[in-house]
């Protein structure tokens, strides 16, 4: 039976909502908020608590750790300067981006630093919205020197934490310090693009990379919650974050929220994993890609641009490396691209691997978070936890709320 004018079953909610009530009660995830929105009706789930030992109950705006589902979000700012002819999608980026002219790159993905060759051509803003730069994190040679390097060079990692923790000319002036792994626009590679983009669109604009964000793309769409940082009076509404320890499944802090990483203003606004959010943020700017560019009677990004965004934009050979990367981490994550090629910022799925239908388009973050939309069924899913990748449990819950959510769909 239809639930409202939404097609979806109430069996079906209420299976989503037991299902995923089991997994908190498992022990293995504290809480968790989720959201489908199909029409104009939206249907919310918050179940368990913000901590693993109590405390108080997870909300429909508690404040969640983006990960890399900041991608999909961030990437819009860049949308917005092609829009305005104030970037062109082959511009080289060597005139905002000096640091990253003049490129060598290596001689293979596992060779010495010092074995390159000269980049075959410049590296372009279209490079850097594929995540095709040369620069990336590659899963499936993580002992490689150039993996290696962006560790000890402190591109990732410093003080324990993933994001950048210096300012972007640093950052931009150490990353700059390494070669290419891969040609410019040779190979999907994963993440350093998202963050590169964050400094293109400070040094284009003339603004911080949120200021501008915010201006056209979080207060239009009334992202009040959304930023680089939780001011100290939503604090309450931010959990720990925890990074199950892999033998025990103890619950290690990895964040907490109060004095931790995500309680103050960063030094490098993070495009690849900055992000802070809540659920209802999150379907307002996805709701938006599913209408067009629009947001109401307001316009944010052109059609083309969103067009841009949410199809596959990777050849096969790329979409192979990229699908790859995906089935080596299945069985620690939900998804990451092993049904599908990459837009501007997300994935975008090419072939029917599970309950999702091709033209899906989201992204999964190892802080235990995944928003995706689907065109096909004018459908936005949204499920939130704090509880990260380091072991399967939240992946499970992410696969788990997307196949109640497709069998919940009855039209």
């Amino acid at each position: 039976m239809g639930n409202g004018n939404n097609g979806l079953s109430g069996a079906g909610l209420r299976r989503l909502r037991e299902v995923l009530r089991r997994h908190v009660e498992s022990g293995k995830v504290p809480g968790l908020v989720a959201l489908v929105g199909r029409g104009e009706e939206t249907h919310v789930e918050a179940i368990g608590t913000m901590r693993h030992d109590g405390g108080p109950p997870m909300r429909r705006d508690t404040i969640f750790r983006m990960a890399s589902t900041t991608k999909p979000v961030a990437v819009a700012a860049t949308m917005v300067l092609l829009d305005e002819c104030r970037l062109r999608l082959d511009d080289p980026v060597d005139p905002w981006l000096p640091e990253l002219a003049d490129r060598r790159v290596l001689r293979r993905a596992d060779a010495p630093l010092e074995d390159t060759v000269p980049a075959r051509r410049p590296i372009t803003v279209r490079d850097l919205l594929t995540s095709t730069c040369g620069l990336g994190l590659d899963m499936t040679a993580t002992g490689s020197p150039m993996m290696s390097a962006y560790f000890e060079q402190r591109v990732y990692g410093e003080n324990g934490w993933m994001l950048p923790a210096v300012g972007p000319d640093e950052w931009m002036r150490r990353l700059g310090a390494l070669p290419l792994m891969y040609q410019p626009g040779e190979r999907w590679l994963y993440n350093v693009s998202d963050d590169v983009l964050g400094v293109l669109v400070a040094r284009v604009t003339g603004r911080s990379f949120e200021a501008f964000l915010r201006e056209r793309i979080l207060d239009p769409l009334g992202m009040k919650d959304t930023g680089f940082h939780v001011p100290a009076d939503k604090i309450d509404r931010l959990p720990p974050l925890y990074a199950p320890d892999p033998q025990t499944g103890a619950f290690d802090v990895a964040d907490e929220a109060e004095g931790g990483h995500h309680s103050r203003p960063p030094a490098f606004q993070s495009g690849g994993g900055g992000l802070d959010s809540t659920a209802d943020d999150y379907h307002s700017y996805f709701r938006m890609l599913l209408d067009h560019g629009m947001h109401g009677s307001e316009r944010i990004l052109s059609r083309p641009a969103v067009e841009l965004m949410t199809t596959n934009r990777l050849p096969a050979e790329q979409t192979a490396a990229l699908q790859a990367w995906g089935r080596s981490v299945v069985h620690l994550s939900h998804g990451q691209g092993q049904t599908g090629g990459w837009g501007f910022g997300m994935t975008v799925r090419t072939y029917r691997g599970d309950y999702a239908p091709v033209g899906q388009f989201g992204w999964d973050g190892g802080a235990g978070t995944t928003t995706y939309a689907d065109p096909h069924n004018r459908l936005v899913g949204i499920l939130l936890t704090q509880t990260g990748m380091s072991t399967p449990d939240s992946a499970r819950v992410i696969h788990d709320f997307w196949t109640t959510l497709y069998q919940a769909i009855d039209d």
